[in-house]
C-alpha cells in the first residue's frame, strides 16, 4: 500500500508488544527450571498429566482460536454478512460428542499420541500412515498461522515483513522447547486473554467512533450484512445454515475429537472428569471469541461502508483490512495498537505452539520411539526437545509458501482442516464405531479418502468456484427481502449462464462439506474393504479400542447377528481372560489401568456393553 497511508506504532505500542514475547519466553524458562526441569517425556511432551480444566479449557480456546479466526472472520463478515455466525451451532454437538465419545476412549487407554490408538485398534502401518497424515496437516496450517499476522502487519503499518515471521517463530519455539506443555497451556491461557482485551477495546473504540451503537446497527442493517436463517440444501452453496451448522460440527470433530493438538491436552488433564469438564468450559469461551470476531467485522463495515480502499491497500490481501481498521480506529490512542497487535500474534503464538509440542509428540510416540524401544528416558527428552526446535524452523520455511494462495486466510485455514482433517476424523470413526473393520479396510479407506478431498480442493481451486462475490460495500437501504433478492439473483444467473457441467458441480461442493465428505469416504471405503478382505472378529479386536455405539443402534437385531457383526461385546473382556494376561496386555487395553489408577464400578460399567457389568462390579482389583 502507499507508505503515506500507513499507520505507525508509538514506542509505547512496540513496548507492549515486546512485553507479550518476553512474557512468553518468561513462562516458558519458568517451566524448564522448576518442577522436575522437563527431564522426561512424561513432563514435556505430557505436563506430568497434572493439569486441572481451567488451564486445559483455556488452552483449547487458544489451540483454535488463531491469528487466522481474528483476521479471517471480521474479515468474512465484513464482505458476506453475518451467515457465517451460525457456526456457533456446531459448537454445542462439535464438544459434547467428543467429551462423552472420543475422550472416554482415548483418555482410558493413557496414550500419550492419538495415533497409538490406531495401532492398538488396527496395525502399525495404520498408526504411521495416520501420524504422517496429521504431520503434513500441521506443518501447511502452521505456515498460514505464522505468516498470516505478519503479512497483515507489513501491509498496513510497513513493519518488517520477515522481522515478524522471525520474532513470531523464534519466540514460539524457544519457549516450547523450553518448557514443553506446561510451559504451552499456561502462555495459551495468558495468551487467551491478552486475544479477548484487544479484540474488545477495538470494538468499544470503533463502535464509539463510529457514532454508536444505533448508528452502526442501521449502517449495517441497511448495508444487508444481518443475515437471515438461509435454509438452502444446495451442498454447493458456500455458507448455508447447513453447510455451517451440520457440515460445521464434522469440522469442529475433526479439531476437538481426533487432533493431536487437542487430544494431548485431554490426556494432560488430572482426571477424565477434569478432561471432559474442560471440554465443556471450552463451549460458552469459543461463543464468545466467535461474537467479538462478527461484532468486529460488523463494526468494520459500519465505519467503511461505501469506502472504496482499494487505493490505501493496493493490491493486499482484504484480510489486510481488518488490521487498517484497527490501525485506523486506535490511532492517536498510545497502548491500543500494540493491545491489539499483541492480541493477533497472541493468537499465533498460542497455536503454533500448540502444533510444535503436538508434531514432537507424535514424530517420538509414533515413528522413533516404536523402533528403538530401548532408548534412555534422557536421550528421549532431549530428542523430543530438538524436534520442537526442528518443526519451529520447518514453519518459517512454510511461511514462504503461503503468499501463493488466493482465498482469505479463513477459507484456505478450514480448506486444510477439511481436507486432510476429515479423513483422519474418518479413520477414527471407522475404529471406534464399526468392529468389524480391518487394518486393510482402514489403510485403503484413508488412501480414498485423501486422493477424494485432494481432488475436490485442487479442482475448486483450478476452476476457481470455491468462493462467492462479495456483497456490495455500501449503506443503500435494501428494499428488497433477501428471499426476494435470492430469487432474482439466482434468475438472473440461469438466464446469463449456461448450466455448469456436473464435474464442475462437484468442484463448487462447499468447503465446509469437506470435513463430513472425506469422512465418509473413508468409512464406507474402508468398511466395504473391510468386508471383502474378510471382517475382524470380536477376539481380535484390542478391548477398550470401541465404543459400543453399533450395537445400541442395532438393538432391534437378534443376537446371533450382532455376534456376528461383532458389535455384542466389543469392549468387554471376561475376566478369566484379564487374569491371564501379562501385565504389559493389560497395561495395553487400559482396562488394567483403569483399575490400577482407582477407576469407580460405576465408570466401567458405563463403558462396558450388557452382559459385562456384573464381571466389574465384583471385581476390585486385576
Amino acid at each position: 500500500m502507499d507508505p503515506s497511508d500507513q499507520k505507525h506504532f508509538t514506542v509505547v505500542d512496540y513496548v507492549i508488544f515486546a512485553v507479550l514475547l518476553g512474557a512468553s519466553m518468561c513462562i516458558g524458562l519458568y517451566y524448564a527450571l522448576s518442577g522436575g526441569r522437563q527431564r522426561t517425556t512424561q513432563e514435556f511432551l505430557m505436563a506430568d498429566r497434572s493439569m486441572s480444566c481451567l488451564p486445559v479449557s483455556l488452552s483449547l480456546i487458544a489451540s483454535f482460536q488463531s491469528a487466522v479466526a481474528i483476521i479471517g472472520v471480521p474479515a468474512e463478515i465484513y464482505s458476506h454478512g453475518t451467515q457465517y455466525w451460525f457456526i456457533g451451532c456446531a459448537y454445542a454437538l462439535g464438544l459434547f460428542i467428543p467429551a462423552h465419545v472420543f475422550i472416554p476412549v482415548l483418555y482410558r487407554l493413557q496414550l500419550s499420541s492419538a495415533y497409538q490408538y490406531l495401532e492398538l485398534r488396527f496395525s502399525k502401518a495404520v498408526r504411521t500412515c495416520g501420524t504422517v497424515t496429521f504431520i503434513f496437516q500441521t506443518v501447511v496450517y502452521m505456515g498460514i498461522c505464522v505468516y498470516t499476522p505478519a503479512f497483515a502487519l507489513n501491509a498496513v503499518t510497513g513493519f518488517e515483513l520477515w522481522g515478524a515471521v522471525l520474532a513470531t517463530g523464534l519466540v514460539c519455539t524457544l519457549y516450547t522447547t523450553l518448557g514443553g506443555l506446561k510451559a504451552v497451556i499456561w502462555t495459551d491461557v495468558f495468551q487467551t486473554l491478552v486475544m479477548f482485551a484487544g479484540q474488545l477495546a477495538v470494538i468499544v473504540v470503533g463502535v464509539y467512533r463510529t457514532g454508536g451503537v444505533s448508528e452502526v446497527w442501521t449502517k449495517v442493517w441497511e448495508g444487508n450484512r444481518i443475515s437471515g436463517l438461509d435454509l438452502n440444501p444446495d451442498p454447493t452453496e458456500r455458507h448455508t445454515f447447513w453447510t455451517l451448522a451440520v457440515g460445521g460440527v464434522f469440522l469442529m470433530l475433526s479439531l476437538y475429537g481426533v487432533n493431536q493438538a487437542q487430544v494431548q491436552r485431554y490426556l494432560s488433564a488430572r482426571t477424565e472428569k477434569e478432561a471432559v469438564r474442560s471440554c465443556y468450559m471450552a463451549f460458552p469461551s469459543l461463543q464468545l471469541a466467535l461474537a467479538l470476531s462478527c461484532v468486529m467485522g460488523l463494526v468494520m463495515f459500519a465505519r467503511y461502508c461505501g469506502d472504496d480502499l482499494t487505493d490505501k491497500l493496493g493490491s493486499s490481501s482484504r484480510d489486510a483490512m481488518v488490521i487498517y481498521f484497527v490501525m485506523d480506529m486506535l490511532q492517536g490512542l498510545p497502548g491500543l495498537p500494540g493491545l491489539f497487535v499483541a492480541c493477533l500474534f497472541s493468537a499465533a503464538l498460542s497455536t503454533i505452539s500448540s502444533a510444535f509440542n503436538s508434531l514432537a509428540t507424535v514424530t517420538m510416540e509414533d515413528l522413533i520411539k516404536p523402533h528403538f524401544p530401548a532408548m534412555s528416558e534422557a536421550r528421549a527428552t532431549l530428542l523430543s526437545k530438538v524436534l520442537a526446535m526442528s518443526y519451529g524452523l520447518l514453519c518459517l520455511a512454510m511461511a514462504y509458501l503461503t503468499h501463493l494462495m488466493g482465498d482469505s486466510v479463513l477459507q484456505v485455514a478450514l480448506k486444510i482442516f477439511g481436507m486432510v482433517g476429515g479423513p483422519i476424523l474418518g479413520l477414527f470413526c471407522l475404529g471406534m464405531f464399526f468392529p468389524w473393520a480391518n487394518s486393510i479396510g482402514a489403510v485403503v479407506g484413508l488412501g480414498a479418502g485423501l486422493a477424494t478431498s485432494f481432488w475436490i480442493g485442487i479442482g475448486s481451486i483450478a476452476t476457481h468456484s470455491s468462493g462467492t462475490r462479495p456483497l456490495p460495500s455500501n449503506c443503500i437501504p435494501v428494499l428488497l427481502t433477501n428471499s426476494a433478492t435470492a430469487a432474482i439473483q439466482s434468475a438472473l444467473r440461469n438466464t446469463t449462464l449456461s448450466h455448469p457441467s456436473a464435474l464442475k458441480r462437484f468442484y463448487s461442493l462447499s468447503y465446509m462439506w469437506y470435513s463430513a465428505f472425506n469422512s465418509f469416504t473413508v468409512i464406507i471405503i474402508g468398511l466395504i474393504i473391510s468386508f471383502v478382505t474378510g471382517p475382524m472378529k470380536e477376539e481380535d479386536v484390542t478391548p477398550g479400542t470401541v465404543y459400543p455405539l453399533v450395537g445400541k443402534l442395532l438393538c432391534f437385531l437378534p443376537e446371533h447377528l450382532k455376534k456376528k457383526l461383532c458389535c455384542v461385546t466389543p469392549l468387554g473382556q471376561t475376566l478369566s481372560s484379564q487374569q491371564s494376561q501379562p501385565p504389559e496386555q493389560k497395561e495395553i487395553s487400559g482396562w488394567g489401568l483403569q483399575q490400577d489408577r482407582g477407576a469407580s464400578p460405576g465408570e466401567m460399567e458405563s463403558f462396558l456393553p450388557d452382559g459385562h457389568t456384573r464381571l466389574v462390579e465384583h471385581e476390585t482389583t486385576v
